[in-house]
């Protein structure tokens, strides 16, 4: 949970957040005395839980729903859990949450069914919050599906590789985090209006909160982020530092060192003493600071969005929020 400047706020979205985590403990449990040990596996790894986090804030702004707004929380989380159990087989990432990742542990049949449950569950929570959230949740999960195989199957001919990246994020990793905010200022009774504001302000969140990743994913090692640095890079996945340094190169404004890390990462970088030098040439390279700036503009470009808020600690939460996405940059 991040921390927030007004305590009465911050000890209410804890108490709070605590139930979210009771609901979420029960719902990856019995299903089956087999498939509970995969169920729990991320779960039970923790986690920043952004997504709940931002349900339960947006719901400040209104009075009503609080047992909706916690069954809201819970349903994003489990769907976002899910993500991760299929992205983990696409990757091929060895550890997600600083734990191996469960089709290390088990293999991909159980990693992508266990997946699956997940979803399912989600899907049990939100049909109980009646039709809206329901088409809410299926227009994310269509979104989310839409993101990976656009990453998956790379730009259109003549397309912006850097547009299309982009519009990956908004899919893959925005649209769930705008429905977070929607819901908890729809079952709060904060009114259609402001959850289409917050729907906005998530998902350009969830943008800067990806590309902020893609600097880490970099910058930082397996023991800080819990997850393997440079996988993206072995399954052949530009993230943006890597377009753009291809964009220097394709407007003829590379330097030496970045056509040599452009080179590098053409090789094989199957060997794990391979990837770990791709990924230390890739560090030391300006690129990364241009990455960054990246991620900042899109945390304020959603801050902007925030605009039409009344003022109060739930505003200054939001723009907290927001800013958190790339003070993980520092």
């Amino acid at each position: 949970m991040f921390q927030l400047g007004d305590d009465e706020l911050s000890d209410r979205l804890l108490a709070h957040m605590g139930e979210v985590e009771d609901r979420l403990r029960q719902a990856v449990t019995g299903a089956d005395e087999l498939v509970d040990a995969p169920m729990q596996h991320l779960a039970a790894a923790g986690g920043k839980r952004l997504r709940p986090a931002l349900t339960l804030l947006t719901a400040e702004l209104g009075t009503a729903g609080r047992e909706e707004v916690v069954r809201a929380a819970v349903a994003v989380e489990l769907t976002h859990l899910a993500t991760l159990y299929h992205d983990d087989v696409m990757d091929s990432a060895a550890l997600r949450r600083g734990a191996p990742s469960a089709h290390a542990v088990w293999d991909n049949s159980v990693a992508i069914l266990t997946g699956d449950l997940l979803f399912a569950r989600a899907s049990q929570l939100v049909a109980s919050l009646g039709a809206d959230a329901v088409r809410v949740h299926a227009e994310t999960f269509e979104r989310l599906c839409l993101g990976q195989l656009h990453e998956t199957l790379g730009p259109r001919e003549g397309e912006d590789p850097i547009a299309h990246y982009i519009q990956v994020l908004a899919d893959k990793t925005g649209s769930l985090i705008a429905a977070s905010a929607r819901y908890g200022a729809v079952f709060s009774g904060a009114g259609e209006e402001l959850a289409g504001v917050l729907e906005q302000y998530g998902e350009k969140v969830g943008v800067a909160f990806q590309l902020a990743d893609d600097v880490i994913d970099l910058a930082s090692d397996s023991a800080t982020t819990g997850k393997t640095p440079g996988t993206d890079l072995r399954e052949g996945v530009a993230t943006m530092p890597v377009l753009l340094l291809q964009r220097r190169a394709a407007e003829g404004r590379i330097d030496a060192e970045g056509a040599a890390v452009l080179e590098r990462l053409a090789s094989d970088l199957g060997s794990d003493s391979a990837l770990r030098a791709a990924v230390e040439q890739l560090r030391g390279h300006d690129v990364l600071e241009e990455a960054r700036e990246l991620a900042r503009q899109w945390a304020r470009d959603a801050v902007t969005e925030l605009a039409p808020l009344p003022e109060g600690a739930v505003k200054e939460a939001l723009k907290d929020f927001a800013g958190l996405m790339v003070d993980r940059l520092a």
